[in-house]
């Protein structure tokens, strides 16, 4: 079993990725061509400009908040960062996860922040606890507005996901870091601690709630675009968003989740919705989410250089 996953594993991974890659593709695909004509004969609702444009202002604060939660979870980490700086950094390295391998941005985060002088270990455990934060946010939001959507599977995962972010887990792991980081640089144990995380995380986990509510919110503008809803029909579109999302963003091999959001999203709307209406709305949406990243690396780059923070 060791020999397999040392060996094996990583020569298959490059082909899992694509297999995955090709699975989705032909899916979609496969939709696409089955309802192109249907997608054509859509009829636009009324206001759909301002509609898109508040939709691209939303997912826009999206990612400048959660440039700020990110620097909540520093903070909770004992190492303050001001906002200004984490909203830039954040920004300027949110379109490096576009890029093969779907870790660039992480690594961007990282070296920015030892140039801040926070230490390794602190800010490498600060952008793996941001997706996991991420991930608890998009399983409450799910499971609070469709409790029985997939409830055996999510709720133990959610569970062993609050479980891991607690001090009581977090700070051993941040001693092994520190000791890790000790020997390497042949320093002495106690010549070489990190401060110890004395509270929840629920400040950073209430930001990433908020986050996945922003997105949500674009994306239901966007399908109003394309079709009317009814308050009732709110729960089953945010929640469906969020599932999509989730799996969008841990699911290997697809950078972005470019793909894999939106197979998801048709699979569990399709009931409800024609598959026209969302196929026309993914798109759409996917277009204003890659624009309001663009747009808020772009607004960071000016910052930059107008401003040192």
């Amino acid at each position: 079993m060791e020999w397999l996953t040392q060996s094996l594993y990583p020569r298959l991974k490059p082909y899992l990725r694509w297999l995955v890659m090709g699975v989705v593709g032909f899916f979609l695909l496969q939709t696409l061509s089955s309802h192109w004509s249907e997608v054509l004969t859509l009829q636009l609702e009324g206001g759909s400009g301002l509609k898109l444009a508040i939709a691209l202002v939303l997912t826009l604060l999206a990612h400048i908040w959660s440039g700020w939660v990110w620097g909540w979870i520093l903070q909770t980490l004992q190492y303050p960062v001001t906002a200004q700086w984490s909203i830039r950094v954040y920004l300027l390295t949110n379109l490096a996860k576009y890029l093969p391998g779907n870790v660039w941005h992480f690594y961007g985060r990282v070296v920015a922040a030892q140039r801040q002088n926070v230490p390794l270990a602190i800010a490498t455990l600060s952008v793996l606890l941001e997706p996991l934060l991420m991930v608890a946010a998009a399983l409450l939001l799910t499971l609070l507005l469709r409790p029985n959507l997939y409830l055996a599977l999510q709720l133990p995962i959610l569970i062993g996901v609050l479980i891991a972010i607690h001090p009581r887990f977090l700070n051993p792991l941040l001693r092994a870091a520190s000791q890790i980081k000790g020997r390497l640089k042949g320093l002495p144990q106690a010549g070489y601690s990190l401060p110890t995380i004395t509270h929840y995380p629920l400040k950073p986990l209430a930001g990433e709630l908020i986050f996945l509510l922003l997105r949500g919110s674009g994306f239901v503008l966007t399908l109003l675009v394309f079709q009317s809803l009814t308050p009732n029909q709110l729960p089953l579109l945010l929640s469906s968003f969020c599932l999509a999302w989730l799996l969008g963003l841990v699911i290997p091999g697809a950078p972005g989740g470019i793909g894999i959001f939106e197979a998801t999203i048709l699979s569990l709307l399709q009931p409800q919705w024609s598959p026209s209406v969302i196929l026309a709305t993914v798109a759409v949406y996917r277009l204003i989410a890659t624009l309001a990243e663009t747009l808020g690396a772009f607004l960071a780059w000016l910052s930059q250089k107008r401003f040192s923070f």
